[in-house]
């Protein structure tokens, strides 16, 4: 039996009950499955899709998010293709919808559309034991965080640099930053990941700056090159750029849980 529901990118999908052939183009969305105990119907996943390693190893890949070959996404004869509206081009998903393969999209952008996500997930099949498990660990985590922290150290979690890119409070970064104590220095920028500079960051002065290793792989000849160019911002100064988990900023499901209970600053810092 099929559940006509209206995703992300606006269109009603007639998503069936229980898919067995699911392709992911979304890493994030790939670990989701496994850890839900769907793995099993995970028929395609993307170059970008790494965890869990081990259960991946054997599966078809169809290139990475941005460019996935869509022959072979159809040639796996998928029953559910699950995208997202951010990490996938629009014109992917309109394809492999005009070839006939049904496409659900899904754009989580704070921890409780995460918690429904999952949910959602959940509802393709899971067994009962691991749909409880996800999800009362990332709900746990997120009920146990909140008033955890006092006043909030201003952060900097770029994206990219050469032109420098960070996030803004409309990204699931940024929200899951605030509920672990960080205050987003660039939160009222326009847009999700505005470009700035390293006057503006400076000026800014954050207390805290994290390196993530993706979506751009920082590295500690980068944190080096910001210590002497922010050499005035309280980061600096007091030794508070680190490098770090770029999967527990970004990646929505297990990973939620993971973030908002370890945090995304090492420890002692």
């Amino acid at each position: 039996m099929a559940v006509f529901s209206k995703d992300a990118s606006g269109v009603v999908v007639s998503v069936p009950n229980r898919p067995t052939r699911i392709v992911s183009l979304v890493p994030s969305v790939t670990e989701t499955l496994f850890a839900l105990g769907l793995g099993h119907r995970v028929v395609g996943v993307t170059d970008w899709c790494i965890h869990p390693a081990e259960a991946l190893r054997s599966l078809p890949r169809v290139k990475g998010t941005k460019n996935p070959d869509l022959a072979a996404i159809a040639a796996l004869e998928p029953d559910l293709v699950i995208a997202n509206l951010e990490e996938n081009r629009e014109v992917d998903v309109r394809r492999l919808r005009e070839g006939g393969l049904l496409v659900w999209v899904d754009f989580p952008c704070t921890v409780p559309e995460v918690i429904e996500h999952v949910r959602w997930l959940a509802g393709l099949g899971a067994p009962d034991d691991a749909r409880a498990a996800l999800l009362r660990a990332i709900e746990t985590a997120a009920r146990e965080v909140d008033g955890r922290h006092g006043d909030a150290r201003r952060c900097f979690l770029p994206v990219w640099k050469d032109p420098w890119m960070t996030i803004s409070a409309s990204t699931y970064a940024h929200d899951l930053l605030s509920r672990l104590g960080l205050q987003n220095v660039f939160a009222d920028e326009p847009g999700r990941y505005p470009r700035v500079t390293i006057e503006q960051i400076r000026e800014r002065d954050p207390e805290i700056i994290l390196l993530p290793d993706e979506p751009y792989a920082f590295t500690e000849a980068d944190a080096g090159a910001l210590r002497t160019e922010l050499a005035t911002a309280a980061a600096a100064r007091n030794g508070r750029i680190h490098l770090v988990d770029g999967t527990l900023a970004f990646w929505h499901g297990p990973r939620t849980a993971r973030a908002l209970t370890e945090g995304l600053v090492p420890k002692g810092r």
